[in-house]
């Protein structure tokens, strides 16, 4: 009962709080290493006021640049945002080419910062199907902060988990048939190297916009010990004071990953 009412005053406390003071109290406690974002919600936003789907993606763009300020400003080691899926080019061509459009406007713009804010941007995802003029505008802005030793911005680009999965199977396959690796040595650790994401730690928070409570492919094997937080906010309404309030949950969670 007792840990109820301090857990109950400390919300009421928090909501007298200004934006700054909340961060600097998030700040004062461990903050996710690896923040990783379903950004969703785009389309449904436009289309409550009336304006083409593109609308919303555009809006949406402006969110991932506030959302990174901050991860960064939180001292977030990893923030990886779920760009675009290996579904989502089921949808409109005009739909797909504009979202293709908006890593080159978005690298384009806001490279100049994040070079300065040392944060390093990388893709997860096959980019073998990724127009020619994307690629172009993420491999200059990977090239021009591979250096930086801040924040890593992590677009998943064209990914699917269970595309993922399949290919890290096949190329452990491979190496086994080759003598490259003994059967017997194969463990998860082992694994976890042939994914996407070998060179970073596993999701510690999972966000999800728009009220969905599903993982869309996303991160299958990484998750297994995430921390989810789902909210009903579309992710162009997705503001400051929304990551703070994720990052507070993630705070109050007791992590046993299996223990006591």
């Amino acid at each position: 009962m007792l840990r109820k009412f301090q857990a109950w005053k400390k919300s009421q406390d928090l909501n007298t709080l200004s934006l700054s003071e909340r961060k600097d109290q998030v700040k004062q406690h461990p903050v996710p290493e690896h923040i990783a974002i379903i950004m969703d919600g785009n389309g449904r936003w436009a289309q409550k006021r009336a304006l083409p789907r593109m609308m919303g993606h555009h809006e949406g763009m402006k969110v991932v640049r506030h959302v990174t300020r901050l991860a960064n400003e939180l001292g977030v080691k990893v923030l990886t945002l779920y760009a675009f899926s290996t579904e989502n080019w089921k949808r409109p061509k005009t739909e797909v080419e504009f979202l293709m459009k908006l890593p080159e406007e978005f690298l384009t713009t806001f490279l100049p910062e994040l070079i300065e804010k040392n944060v390093q941007v990388r893709i997860m995802g096959d980019k073998s199907e990724l127009p020619a003029h994307t690629i172009r505008a993420v491999d200059n802005a990977i090239e021009k902060t591979k250096h930086n030793t801040g924040l890593i911005l992590n677009f998943a680009l064209n990914y699917g988990s269970r595309h993922e999965i399949m290919g890290a199977i096949q190329s452990l396959v491979e190496d086994v048939e080759q003598g490259k690796v003994a059967s017997s040595s194969i463990s998860e650790n082992l694994f976890s190297s042939y994914l996407m994401s070998k060179s970073l730690p596993d999701p510690d928070l999972l966000i999800r916009t728009s009220g969905e409570l599903r993982l869309s492919n996303f991160m299958l094997w990484q998750i297994a010990y995430t921390e989810f937080w789902f909210t009903e906010v579309l992710w162009p309404d997705f503001k400051e004071n929304h990551l703070i309030e994720a990052v507070e949950a993630f705070q109050k969670r007791g992590r046993r990953f299996g223990g006591v």
